[in-house]
């Protein structure tokens, strides 16, 4: 049995504020510094608390309305597609005082933010946030141009306490991703022809093998695939809506 203990709660329990539409599923993630609640609002898009801070990741409307969720201190984009960048979604949820870090790809795009480069890091918020390579290697557009080219765009890893949290935002299966060390949790991309197929997840999955691994962003791909790949190994698949 792993180590980690993840509950899944209710994001309307969680906050006491939302309606019935907005109840996305959460699991907590307990630290060496407080716990950690990850919402799952769907696609690319991910919420977290620690303590009193609040991290939206590549928050975008079409999900939810970010009048009604709790407002960002720290908000992560990881690259400029329009379903990852968002600024009237960013506006609606950002503090004043919100740190805001993304990507080159999204410069001049987003009022007031910072850009991390691949393989930055830097402590915001007293959370660690490292910027990892996201890009694609074998999926490309009919002009032979990949969908994600290499620079472009960032995962991230989140360090709460003693625990790391990978989102890889879009990305294949890249040598900087493999190499990934002591991750607790993983989010992967699994949508075609866009980023990973459940074949090339595992792959990587086996090679850094986070403790517990969420597809997500995975469009009409089938998560269920991805568990059969994984059923032999110490990895606990666990599939959240996030199509």
């Amino acid at each position: 049995m792993h180590d980690l203990l993840l509950l899944t709660l209710s994001f309307a329990a969680f906050t006491g504020m939302v309606s019935a539409q907005d109840d996305f599923e959460s699991d907590v993630l307990p630290t060496s510094a407080g716990n950690v609640t990850m919402t799952f609002i769907g696609h690319g898009t991910l919420m977290f608390r620690f303590k009193d801070t609040v991290i939206h990741v590549d928050p975008w409307s079409s999900l939810a309305d970010y009048s009604r969720l709790p407002k960002a201190d720290l908000v992560l984009i990881t690259h400029e597609h329009r379903d990852h960048l968002d600024p009237a979604a960013i506006q609606a949820l950002r503090k004043p005082a919100a740190v805001v870090l993304h990507s080159a790809s999204c410069t001049g795009k987003v009022q007031g933010g910072t850009v991390m480069t691949n393989g930055q890091s830097a402590v915001a918020l007293e959370i660690g946030v490292e910027a990892v390579p996201a890009y694609n290697i074998a999926h490309k557009r009919d002009s032979g141009e990949p969908f994600h080219p290499r620079g472009a765009g960032n995962g991230y890893v989140l360090t709460f306490g003693d625990r790391r949290v990978y989102v890889a935002g879009d990305t294949e299966s890249t040598p900087e991703m493999k190499s990934l060390k002591n991750i607790d949790v993983a989010f992967l991309p699994m949508n075609l022809p866009y980023t990973m197929t459940p074949e090339m997840v595992a792959d990587a999955a086996k090679a850094f093998k986070p403790k517990i691994l969420y597809p997500y962003h995975y469009g009409e791909t089938d998560p269920a695939k991805l568990v059969e790949l994984l059923e032999d190994t110490d990895i606990d698949v666990r599939v959240r809506k996030l199509r």
